[in-house]
């Protein structure tokens, strides 16, 4: 079953230490591209997590971001750091030189500033590790949300594709009266000249006037082009790139059918083939 590359998914995972979570958030792209925002601590797994991620996706823009959070314990002790109070109280000092108005701070103006309370950081290996974990978490779950949403878009691909084959048809079945119509309208034309043609000549050139704008071959095609998007539909591995081939073979056969037209029937059969084509290439393109 094909999978859209459009999905989101949030995963959470925890640990003694810790609360980590991962979002990620996907949109069609020719290729796997792969943005993360994580903390620094985690910059060394950035290789093992680009490669969990190419064994369960293929294509799309990824961006993944993780967030964590660390708990504390009624027994958690809080340290402070003497040095960066110091530093505050030497800049409150040379502020109060240049301003007079400036006002003593207060305790908890101290303990909110940054660095003044030493937070207590994770084991860095047990961090990495549930990063992983929940890594692999939500890649699951967006794969899970791609699947489904793959799951709608082949189902209006395929009526899509069943419009196209009623067209198809339809044209098929115009066939006799298309070529009645060519060979009236050219014995009409010459009946109005004065001097007899060959007829032999005349014979000859309307098997090549036929021939010209016979769309047999091009009916045939798409009959062969239907059968293979069906196929295609049914693997079970990406095939977008395979899709949009298959629709630029669709609209060239719908391109022509078109220039061959020769009534206003089988034109607008051609011109609602066009139309279900090019819905179908614009859900195509968000198919991995």
């Amino acid at each position: 079953m094909a999978n859209s590359m459009t999905g989101f998914a949030r995963s959470q995972g925890e640990n003694e230490q810790l609360v980590i979570i991962w979002e990620c958030r996907s949109v069609n792209h020719r290729y796997l591209d792969i943005n993360f925002r994580i903390p620094e601590q985690l910059r060394a797994l950035e290789s093992a997590m680009r490669e969990r991620i190419s064994k369960k996706l293929k294509r799309g823009k990824l961006d993944c971001v993780l967030k964590y959070e660390i708990k504390h314990s009624s027994s958690s002790e809080l340290n402070l750091n003497p040095e960066r109070v110091q530093q505050l109280f030497h800049l409150q000092t040379k502020l109060k030189q240049h301003h007079s108005c400036i006002q003593e701070m207060t305790v908890a103006d101290i303990l909110n500033f940054s660095g003044v309370l030493d937070e207590a950081k994770p084991e860095e290996s047990s961090m990495q590790k549930l990063a992983l974990v929940v890594l692999d978490k939500a890649l699951d779950a967006l794969n899970e949300a791609r699947t489904a949403e793959g799951e709608r878009m082949i189902e209006f691909i395929q009526q899509r594709s069943d419009s196209v084959s009623q067209h198809v048809n339809a044209l098929r079945t115009l066939l006799p009266e298309i070529r009645e119509y060519l060979r009236t309208r050219v014995t009409s034309k010459l009946s109005e000249l004065e001097q007899k043609p060959d007829q032999e000549r005349l014979e000859q050139e309307l098997i090549f006037y036929a021939q010209r704008l016979d769309v047999d071959e091009e009916l045939d095609r798409l009959d062969s082009h239907l059968i293979e998007l069906n196929n295609t539909l049914k693997q079970n591995k990406p095939i977008g790139r395979r899709l949009d081939f298959l629709m630029q073979e669709f609209n060239r056969e719908a391109n022509t059918l078109a220039s061959k037209s020769q009534n206003a029937t089988s034109t607008q059969h051609a011109v609602e083939l066009k139309v279900l084509i090019e819905q179908m290439r614009e859900q195509i393109q968000n198919i991995e």
